[in-house]
């Protein structure tokens, strides 16, 4: 409740009263009173009194206004009307973050904590007055929607304080800012507004937000904004953020992007190359969404087009010289004039060294000599070669050496398929695995080998435009055994096989004890009852017919069943045909009688001319 100064001096005009009493009250008592004479005999001060009170007993909790009577470093004397003066803090006087303006005699509103402590003074707080004078005011502004002024001068978990002309309310850290601020030093002690999100007397909790009003700000900005803009139109922003990709630049209210691409004519790995977060740049606007409002801005639009003019300046197979400005896994790429760019792409570094990081060939900023491969005016794209500056070792040696010549060289490397053995300047010549024996397998014959190792190896075959040289080193011992073998055996002949194997699929033979074969299970009879491999032995010999040679795999495919319908059929053209009234067995059996004769008669004229020989 506030006092006025009448009901202070009806108080004081009867010291009696006023000591019964032990209350002095605000000058501003008297503003509530209506008094027409307090000289008359029939007056009653107590009736009056009670009247101005209407049944008050104690001014504890209440707002009264007190005057300035003393001032010192520390503690501001005012006096109220109560019985005794009270002090409070000079700090109360003052806004967070500015100094107290008060002197004594100034009017200024109090809240009564308590009437009178220990030592007889009154205890009364400023703040609190603020604080009450401030929430009525804040609840108008909160149901209107209005914007507080207030200022951040602490920091609590979760967000900042902000003093609101006396109250305290709570700004969380999302709400300081649209983007999250690193540094929030320089928005202690400035009053700035903010609005309000929420208040809660009873808890006396004030939720606060400076996000949204910088959000209604930039609407407003970005809407004027917004609706000037136009393709083409140059800018001046501010960088706000730096990613990976690009830049965000701020241009008063409204972002857009700077894509990496389009900083500079010069090609740059990350646009903090460039670029950092609060230089003011000049920008173009290249394209425009006024849909979605996306904006993407060109730096380098500003300037003139390296590459105007580029026509007939870089020919095909000239060389020139560059300087090499980025390295990545698939090349390098080289300056040969001011925005103008090649790339050597790795497979063109080195005649030799493939399977490479180009970084172990070149290194960034330093000077080469570079061949032109190809130009891509519309791609805006230059091939270039950076081993066609060298000789080409592998022509090189296709000019000395040709097939059939013996080498010998250290064994380089020792791989699942072969050998690289060095054979010249930074030349590795391979020896695949199947050319390293002829009786043993690949596999196996490989396991002899070790890196390091000196081996004398022949030249195969010579392939510069491919750059491989093959070499082989069975080849130093003669002709393949196996295949002069092979040779005397021809296709659809008839051998004499040994079995050394008996498997479910069939047997396994060796002929002459230098080929191997293999006869199926289907083709171990023409009689189905026969073809099985069990009635085979090891060791055993049977004839079968060749149907086929694989000089590759070094292997025969033979058949007993082919040879036996190849045998019929020649019965039958010799014998009589089954037509003639003849049946197959009686063919049959004349074709085997007559073979019997025939080898009977080869086995008698030995022993007749051995008998005529005695005789005589």
């Amino acid at each position: 409740m506030l006092f006025t100064g009448q009901q202070s001096r009806l108080l004081k005009a009867s010291t009696t009263m006023a000591k019964a009493s032990a209350v002095k009250v605000s000058p501003k008592i008297l503003d509530t009173f209506n008094v027409k004479d307090i000289t008359g005999e029939n007056f009653s001060f107590e009736s009056l009194l009670d009247e101005s009170f209407k049944g008050v007993k104690s001014f504890e909790g209440s707002v009264v206004e007190g005057t300035v009577v003393g001032m010192d470093d520390e503690f501001v004397t005012l006096d109220v009307g109560l019985k005794s003066e009270g002090r409070i803090p000079l700090r109360e006087f003052s806004v967070q973050g500015s100094k107290a303006e008060i002197k004594v005699g100034d009017k200024v509103e109090v809240y009564v904590e308590r009437m009178e402590n220990k030592d007889g003074e009154a205890v009364l707080s400023r703040e609190k007055a603020r604080r009450e004078e401030s929430w009525v005011l804040l609840e108008k502004q909160h149901k209107a929607n209005e914007r507080v002024s207030g200022t951040i001068f602490g920091r609590v978990k979760g967000g900042f304080t902000v003093d609101l002309n006396g109250a305290v309310a709570f700004l969380p850290g999302s709400q300081v800012d649209i983007r999250p601020v690193r540094d929030i030093s320089p928005l202690f002690g400035t009053p700035q507004p903010f609005l309000i999100l929420k208040m809660d007397r009873q808890r006396g909790n004030i939720v606060v937000s400076r996000r949204a009003v910088l959000e209604e700000s930039r609407a407003e900005a970005r809407s004027e904004l917004v609706s000037n803009l136009k393709e083409g139109q140059e800018l001046q922003g501010v960088v706000k953020n730096i990613t990976d990709y690009g830049a965000f630049i701020d241009l008063g209210g409204v972002d857009g992007l700077l894509h990496v691409t389009d900083i500079s004519w010069k090609r740059i790995n990350h646009p903090s190359e460039v670029l950092t977060v609060g230089q003011t740049v000049n920008v173009k606007i290249i394209r425009f969404n006024e849909e979605s409002q996306r904006i993407s801005l060109g730096m380098k639009q500003l300037d003139s087009d390296p590459w105007q003019g580029v026509e007939g300046k870089f020919k095909i197979g000239q060389r020139y010289k560059g300087r090499v400005t980025n390295i990545a896994d698939y090349g390098a790429f080289v300056e040969l004039g001011e925005g103008i760019e090649g790339l050597v792409h790795v497979s063109e570094m080195s005649w030799t060294k493939k399977n490479i990081h180009p970084g172990k060939i070149v290194s960034t900023s330093q000077e080469v000599e570079v061949q032109v491969l190809d130009v891509d005016l519309t791609k805006r794209r230059i091939s270039l070669g950076l081993k066609q500056t060298t000789e080409n070792p592998w022509s090189k040696f296709a000019t000395a050496h040709k097939a059939g010549d013996v080498l010998e060289g250290e064994i380089r490397n020792v791989t699942e398929f072969g050998l690289f053995v060095g054979i010249g300047d930074q030349i590795d010549g391979m020896v695949h695995m199947s050319d390293l024996s002829w009786d043993q397998a690949g596999e196996e014959a490989i396991k002899a080998f070790k890196k390091g190792d000196s081996l004398k190896v022949k030249v195969l075959e010579i392939d510069p435009e491919k750059e491989r040289v093959s070499l082989g080193v069975k080849q130093l011992t003669g002709a393949d055994p196996v295949e002069e073998a092979m040779g005397g055996v021809a296709k659809g002949s008839v051998v004499t096989c040994t079995v050394t194997a008996v498997t479910t699929g069939g047997i396994e033979v060796s002929i002459n004890d230098k080929l191997k074969g293999f006869i199926k299970k289907g083709d171990l009879s023409r009689e189905r009852s026969e073809q099985r491999p069990d009635r085979f032995a090891v060791g055993e010999k049977v004839d079968a017919k060749v149907i086929k040679t694989d000089r590759a795999g070094r292997n025969l495919e033979l058949s007993i069943k082919q040879r036996e319908i190849e045998e019929d059929k020649q019965a039958m053209a010799e014998y009589g045909s089954s037509d003639s009234g003849a049946s197959l067995g009686d063919i049959l059996g004349a074709a085997l009688q007559k073979k019997g004769k025939s080898e009977a008669a080869s086995e008698e004229a030995p022993k007749k001319a051995k008998k005529a020989k005695t005789e005589e």
